[in-house]
């Protein structure tokens, strides 16, 4: 995909009837993060305690969903305060979702970058996703969950991509695969299961995905995914995994090449339906996506 593909909405960003929403938000980043931590709070590290019947709202997906559930509660501009214990339950990737979604409305390249972060807790890399926008020179990383407020000790709306505090699925996996990290310090927490090699497997095909503009669920399962590295494609990983570090790089023949393979490959993109694993019901199931959006 070239940077003009990204100025448009996915099925995921799409806004629906909400697009006037999206409009009324400054397209300039402190503001998008502001207004996607206004509406949507970590449905288990917000700060605050969610009411049971209301876990579900994690499984959303879509913009448009998301925003229906926003406004049943609040009829107004995204910009003005909700509070913390009524916003759409969700988690980092909705908190970029709706970024993205916001700079796609105003034209503004942006695109959902699936990683491991290491600023949350010493010693850990938690499963991440970050907003990665043209700014007209360059790609820049942005986490719209971190209140600047906080003070994190850098710039969470210009994160350097060397700087180690966040890396992308690819570099793990090519990091793992060369030996030089412990896979199990990567996951989404340290006292949850889902972490490890398998884990970084998988990750590298959410990150394809939603590099396609499959902004995928992260607990969405597809194609070569699997939950057990002794099954998985290693050598498809690696493959992916060098060509998006190649396209970080700036490599259009990559880029093309990711394209390509994503579009032909059927176990590197969901279909019509896909495996879904409830991060608050614990129960797997299946999802046809076209029904799912409707």
């Amino acid at each position: 995909m070239g940077i003009d593909d990204y100025r448009r909405h996915s099925a995921y960003s799409d806004p629906g009837r909400h697009g006037g929403l999206l409009d009324a938000v400054a397209a300039d980043i402190p503001t998008v993060a502001a207004t996607a931590r206004n509406v949507i709070v970590h449905y288990r590290a917000g700060g605050v305690e969610l009411p049971d019947d209301r876990l579900d709202e994690v499984n959303c997906r879509w913009v448009g969903r998301i925003l229906d559930t926003d406004q049943s509660r609040f009829p107004l501009p995204l910009t003005a305060e909700r509070p913390a214990v009524d916003r759409v339950a969700g988690c980092c990737r909705d908190h970029t979702l709706l970024s993205v979604a916001v700079l796609r409305q105003h034209g503004v390249p942006s695109r959902s970058r699936v990683g491991f972060a290491s600023y949350f807790v010493p010693g850990w890399h938690h499963d991440h996703v970050l907003v990665e926008y043209w700014d007209g020179h360059r790609w820049v990383w942005a986490d719209p969950e971190v209140d600047p407020a906080g003070g994190w000790g850098f710039d969470g709306y210009d994160i350097d991509p060397k700087a180690g505090l966040f890396d992308s699925a690819a570099r793990v996996w090519a990091a793992y695969r060369a030996g030089t990290i412990d896979p199990d310090v990567y996951g989404v927490a340290p006292d949850v299961s889902a972490h490890g090699g398998w884990f970084i497997y998988d990750y590298v095909l959410h990150e394809l995905a939603h590099r396609q503009k499959d902004e995928l669920l992260l607990w969405d399962s597809f194609g070569a995914m699997t939950d057990d590295l002794a099954d998985a494609d290693l050598t498809l990983a690696d493959e992916i995994a060098a060509l998006l570090l190649a396209a970080d790089d700036g490599d259009e023949a990559a880029e093309k090449a990711l394209a390509d393979r994503y579009a032909t490959d059927s176990r590197l993109r969901p279909g019509a339906r896909i495996r879904t694993f409830s991060p608050v019901s614990g129960t797997v199931s299946a999802v046809d996506l076209r029904l799912s959006r409707r």
